[in-house]
């Protein structure tokens, strides 16, 4: 390990996401030697004075290991089982090797749901600034006890994104089981690691392996997409192998040449509040459909807000302070909003010309 005095890193303020194919061992069970590295790293890079928010799966593979004999179950009572177990295996043993260093962390288990109204929202954050404020290193991991099916995070990548932006991150590290994203499959040979991804709208799908990771939900497409709507928000991305003895300090070196994936932030970062709504496309409650003239008036460089007079349609029943979709006259998607009112009064302003936006362009994203 390096001395952190002698040591600068790029940032002050970070959110490290780490797998479950970092965290388990190919029979599922806990790798306790790879997850008490990245705690030592991770101890270096806070007493060097870095606030970290740490993102971690293995609670269910931690379970899994755990229960040798249980009853057969479906998928959703045995994800249930597992992760209650695995979670207090887990968050136990990071209380135990923090502690070890000196340093308090303090479990926060989240729900999607709970990203869905901007109350609940700032509540998390909230409880999360409180902890850095006090040195406390938050460890955060979705409630799969009570997270089902559509209730779900796509994956941790997806909780990471959201944990990143809300807590105005600097960098969001996301630790898998490879250097990065290759230009190839990571099993070629002549493959290699694509190092760095300029902000904006490159299409990667040809380079990227859509398989999911063993223990995990998610895959390289999910990272790939998440870690571009992060950087879109003005948050540097990495990639790296989180299996790399001393992965966290080497990537986050100024000058660093470790072998990983970089994505490159925006440097016109959205509101706070447009953050919010850039990542609440799973809690829209309603679709709204609009013409050619009001698409090209939000798509160009004024700030426009949604009026009724360019309005089509409306699918859906939403309330007032609701998330929606917003479709073009060709029903593509390109943005989200929140309503300013009821989906019954915004149907009887369809087309008027003179009433008060529908979207106000602060609510406003566009994708």
């Amino acid at each position: 390990m390096k001395n952190e005095k002698s040591v600068l890193y790029q940032y002050k303020r970070i959110a490290v996401k780490i797998g479950s194919n970092v965290l388990t061992r190919k029979d599922g069970t806990l790798d306790i030697t790879r997850m008490s590295a990245l705690v030592d790293q991770i101890a270096e890079l806070h007493k060097s004075g870095i606030e970290i928010i740490l993102i971690s799966s293995g609670a269910v593979a931690s379970g899994r290991s755990e229960l040798k004999e249980h009853k057969k179950l479906d998928a959703v009572s045995s994800r249930q089982l597992f992760s209650a177990v695995g979670q207090a295996k887990l968050i136990n043993r990071y209380y135990e090797l923090f502690r070890e260093h000196g340093i308090s962390c303090g479990q926060v288990l989240t729900m999607k749901e709970n990203f869905a109204t901007r109350r609940h929202y700032l509540n998390q954050k909230h409880c999360m600034d409180t902890m850095l404020e006090n040195n406390v290193i938050p460890i955060v991991n979705e409630n799969d006890t009570i997270s089902v099916t559509e209730l779900m995070f796509t994956d941790n990548d997806e909780l990471s994104g959201l944990i990143a932006t809300m807590m105005d991150m600097e960098a969001l590290i996301i630790l898998s089981n490879i250097d990065g994203i290759y230009n190839g499959s990571p099993d070629d040979p002549k493959s290699t690691v694509i190092t760095e991804i300029k902000n904006g709208k490159n299409d990667l799908s040809s380079y990227i392996q859509t398989r999911k990771s063993s223990f995990g939900r998610g895959g390289m497409l999910t990272k790939c997409n998440i870690a571009r709507k992060v950087a879109d928000e003005g948050i540097t991305v990495i990639i790296a192998n989180g299996k790399k003895d001393n992965i966290l300090p080497d990537v986050l070196q100024i000058g660093s040449k470790m072998v990983c994936t970089r994505f490159l932030p925006s440097s016109k970062a959205p509101s706070s509040v447009k953050k919010w709504i850039a990542h609440s496309a799973g809690f829209a409650k309603g679709e709204i459909y609009i013409n050619q003239c009001a698409t090209e008036m939000l798509l160009s460089p004024k700030a426009i807000s949604l009026l009724p007079i360019g309005i089509t349609q409306i699918i859906g029943d939403f309330e007032k302070g609701d998330i929606v979709r917003i479709f073009n006259h060709k029903n593509e998607a390109i943005g989200l909003g929140r309503a300013s009112f009821d989906s019954n009064k915004a149907r009887k302003l369809i087309g008027q010309q003179g009433a008060k936006p529908l979207i106000h362009y602060d609510y406003l994203y566009l994708d």
